[in-house]
């Protein structure tokens, strides 16, 4: 896990795989920058190599906490199983997911 901030937007970027053993590191990089009021984040999932329900349970979460604080959390992902995993759960729904890092900084905006 990585982060960086562009502008006012943190973007929090992970690697590798993120299962049920990796949660509590994946949502200490993900609670901090979505903690305060009106934060703005952006998920880059590009680089995972695999994830599991415990990841989405996770960015649902993020989602859900950001929002009822009036912020935004945006998820960059173009894996196709990455987005089969989140159709598949429903997730599609709550999450649109961009392309780019950059189009995300731009979809909060």
């Amino acid at each position: 896990m990585r982060s960086d901030r562009h502008g006012d937007v943190t973007v929090i970027e992970a690697y590798g795989t993120l299962d049920v053993s990796t949660v509590p590191d994946v949502q200490a990089h993900i609670d901090a920058p979505t903690a305060a009021p009106g934060a703005r984040a952006v998920v880059d999932l590009r680089p995972v190599a695999f994830l599991d329900c415990s990841t989405l349970g996770l960015l649902c979460r993020a989602r859900r906490r950001t929002l009822e604080r009036g912020g935004h959390l945006a998820l960059v992902c173009v894996g196709p199983w990455h987005l089969r995993i989140l159709h598949a759960a429903g997730r599609g729904v709550l999450f649109t997911p961009l392309a780019t890092v950059e189009e995300a900084l731009l979809d909060g905006r």
